[in-house]
C-alpha cells in the first residue's frame, strides 16, 4: 500500500472515529432525527428506483423490469413537444414572477411586523396573516370563486346592481398568472414571514443602540443593521428558492386550472398528473419529471456556488 493510500485509509478512519463519537456523545439528538431519516428514505429515495421507466415503454402488465428499453426516446420526444415548451415556459415564469413579487413582500412584510412595539397588537396581526396558511387550496379556491365568479359572484352580483361591469379576471387568460400570485401572497405572506422575524430576533441588540447613538432613525437602522443581519437567511431562502424554480404548487394550480388556461397556466406537475396519470403516458411523463428535477439540482447548484464566492454564503 503506498503512502497517500495508506494517509486516505487513516483520514477516513479518523473520520469514522469522530463520528461514532459524536453519535455517542449526542444519542439523543440523533434518535431524534431517526423518524425524518427514516421518512426521506421510504417516500424519496426509494421511490428514485422508478427513474428507469422513463428509459422503458412502460406497461403495468409487464411491470417495470420486463417493459421494453427504449433508452433515450421518450427524452427526444420531450424537446420535439410543443406541449413541453408551454408548459416549461409556464413553470419558469411563474416562478420569477413569485421570487420577484412575494419574497420582497414578505421581507417588508416581517420588517413592518418587527418594529411593532404593542406587544398584543402583534399577536393579533400575527394571527390573522398566519391563519390563511391553515386552508387548504380547495378552501382558497372555493372562496374565491364564491366572491368573484363571473356570474355568481357575490362580488360581482354588488357591482352588476351598482350598475358596474363585473369582474371576470376569473375566466380571463391573460389573469390567470397574476391569481396565482395573488392568492399565493395572501395565503402565505405571514407563515414566510416567521423565518425572517426569527432571524431579525437574533440580531445584537448593541447594534441598535450603536445605530441610534451615530443619530440613525428608524429607516437608517433598518437598512444598516436589520437588513445586513438577516442577509444570511434571505439568502439561504433564496437558494432554495432558486432550486424549486423548476416545480410549482400542484395543489394551487390545479385547483384554478381549466382548459381554457393550459397555455398560460399548464405546469410541470398539473401536466404530469394530466397526462402521465390521466391518459396513462407513465413513461413520457415520468421523463419530464427526471429532465424538471435535475435542472433544479443544476439551478441549485450554480446559484450555491455563486453565492459563496459573491457574498460568502451558501447551503453546502
Amino acid at each position: 500500500m503506498n503512502k497517500r493510500a495508506l494517509e486516505t485509509k487513516i483520514s477516513i478512519s479518523e473520520h469514522l472515529r469522530i463520528i461514532i463519537k459524536d453519535m455517542v456523545k449526542n444519542r439523543s439528538i440523533y434518535l431524534l432525527a431517526i423518524p425524518g431519516i427514516i421518512y426521506f428514505i421510504v417516500f424519496k429515495y426509494l421511490p428514485m428506483y422508478g427513474i428507469i421507466i422513463s428509459f422503458k415503454d412502460f406497461s403495468p402488465r409487464k411491470g417495470i423490469i420486463d417493459s421494453e428499453w427504449v433508452g433515450l426516446k421518450h427524452f427526444v420526444r420531450i424537446f420535439t413537444s410543443m406541449d413541453f415548451k408551454y408548459i416549461l415556459r409556464n413553470t419558469v415564469t411563474l416562478n420569477v414572477l413569485r421570487l420577484i413579487t412575494i419574497t420582497p413582500i414578505v421581507i417588508v412584510f416581517a420588517l413592518m411586523l418587527n418594529e411593532i412595539r404593542t406587544i398584543r397588537f402583534k399577536k393579533i396581526v400575527q394571527t390573522i396573516s398566519y391563519f390563511p396558511h391553515f386552508l387548504s387550496w380547495v378552501v382558497v379556491s372555493g372562496i374565491v370563486f364564491q366572491l368573484f365568479a363571473p356570474q355568481s359572484g357575490s362580488i360581482n352580483k354588488m357591482l352588476v346592481a351598482a350598475g358596474m361591469q363585473p369582474l371576470t379576471f376569473l375566466s380571463d387568460p391573460d389573469s390567470f398568472r397574476w391569481l396565482i400570485i395573488i392568492t399565493g401572497a395572501w395565503k402565505e405572506i405571514g407563515w414566510d414571514s416567521i423565518i425572517y422575524i426569527a432571524a431579525m430576533a437574533g440580531i445584537n441588540q448593541e447594534l441598535y443602540e450603536a445605530a441610534k447613538m451615530d443619530g440613525a432613525g428608524k429607516l437608517k437602522q433598518i437598512f444598516h443593521v436589520t437588513i445586513p443581519g438577516i442577509l444570511p437567511t434571505i439568502l439561504t431562502l433564496l437558494l432554495i428558492r432558486i432550486g424549486h424554480i423548476m416545480s410549482v404548487g400542484f395543489e394551487q394550480i390545479y385547483v384554478f386550472l381549466n382548459p381554457m388556461f393550459y397555455q398560460v397556466g399548464d405546469v410541470f406537475a398539473t401536466y404530469i398528473y394530466r397526462v402521465g396519470l390521466g391518459q396513462g403516458r407513465f413513461s413520457y411523463t415520468t421523463a419530464i419529471g427526471l429532465f424538471n428535477s435535475l435542472v433544479g439540482f443544476g439551478l441549485l447548484y450554480v446559484s450555491n456556488r455563486i453565492s459563496r464566492k459573491v457574498a460568502q454564503e451558501s447551503l453546502w
